[in-house]
């Protein structure tokens, strides 16, 4: 059992030493980093309802995590391709992809939710 919570507890240091190294090295990351401060200020001022903060909350939660994975797929690819492959390069732009398409979904989603409230 000590085992099993030790590892536990590795298991979540190095998840937070991920954290850290996406933060510190990956500009879009801290853009977005900087956007939940600002959202969360616009949703305490507008007085945002308890299912639209979740909306607002997810929304978030999975841009991060998408950015999280496209920089993790990118270092696996610098690494077992280290020189200019087609099919790497397709593969990084494809993630790179993924988290611009849930920017934009949650560009919509805090649209719908900030755009009536303001005007």
């Amino acid at each position: 059992m000590q085992d099993f919570i030790i590892g536990r507890i590795k298991s979540f240091g190095y998840a937070l030493k991920g954290i850290v190294y996406l933060f510190r090295s990956q500009k879009n990351a801290q853009v977005h980093a900087l956007a939940i401060p600002i959202i969360a200020i616009w949703g305490y001022y507008l007085s945002l309802s308890a299912s639209e903060w979740c909306a607002i909350v997810l929304s978030m939660g999975l841009v991060l995590a998408l950015e999280a994975m496209n920089t993790a797929i990118e270092s696996i690819i610098d690494l077992v391709s280290p020189e200019y492959h087609l099919l790497a390069g397709r593969a990084k732009d494809v993630a790179a992809g993924a988290v611009l398409i849930a920017v934009i979904f949650c560009g919509i989603v805090w649209a719908i939710i900030f755009v009536p409230k303001i005007c």
